[in-house]
């Protein structure tokens, strides 16, 4: 369990400690542990990945990272799941994948745990869209709903089998229904 410490840190000295599991993430000057993923959460993240990867990092479009501690706007976050375009993904010198990623995801992907604030995610989500993210999904599996954030919109609800996600306009290859998504739930 994360040790907090007994005055306020800058975001630089959160930076500098260590990892934890599950994650904490640092919001507002506080540091907050996310709840530890359970089953449905973590059947719909292991998933996820593999569905966004197989249309769009083969063409080298964007590329889905699960648990990726993303830093910017005074914040350290770790969206479920964050898409990053192809050309936006921070690199090293020998072209593969930095470690660091100081700039806000193209498209954040949240799951709701059981435990789990949906208010907090939410505000992590409206932060991404702040920072030029182009599209937010809040993914609750206990409703089987998915809230869809858009910038300058209101968030619309999907929670009809039938009803096709809506993607960031990189990602229009990948086609997915709600029905497909909770569907992993029953694999």
């Amino acid at each position: 369990m994360l040790q907090i410490p007994t005055k306020p840190l800058t975001l630089e000295e959160f930076l500098q400690l260590p990892e934890t599991k599950p994650a904490s993430e640092y919001i507002d000057g506080k540091i907050i542990q996310k709840p530890m993923p359970q089953g449905e959460h973590s059947v719909i993240q292991t998933e996820i990945c593999p569905a966004i990867n197989g249309v769009l990092k083969t063409r080298k479009i964007a590329r889905a990272f699960s648990e990726l501690r993303c830093t910017f706007g005074s914040r350290s976050i770790v969206p479920d799941v964050s898409v990053f375009v192809w050309d936006r993904i921070p690199r090293k010198e020998n072209g593969g994948v930095a470690n660091a990623f100081n700039l806000a995801p193209d498209w954040t992907i949240e799951i709701l745990s059981p435990d789990q604030s949906q208010t907090k995610v939410t505000k992590n989500i409206l932060h991404c869209l702040h920072h030029g993210t182009q599209l937010g999904w809040l993914i609750d599996p206990k409703d089987q709903t998915v809230l869809i954030f858009i910038p300058d919109q209101l968030p619309q609800v999907f929670d009809e089998s039938q009803q096709q996600l809506i993607v960031p306009n990189f990602a229009v290859e990948l086609q997915l229904t709600v029905g497909e998504l909770f569907g992993w739930l029953l694999e």
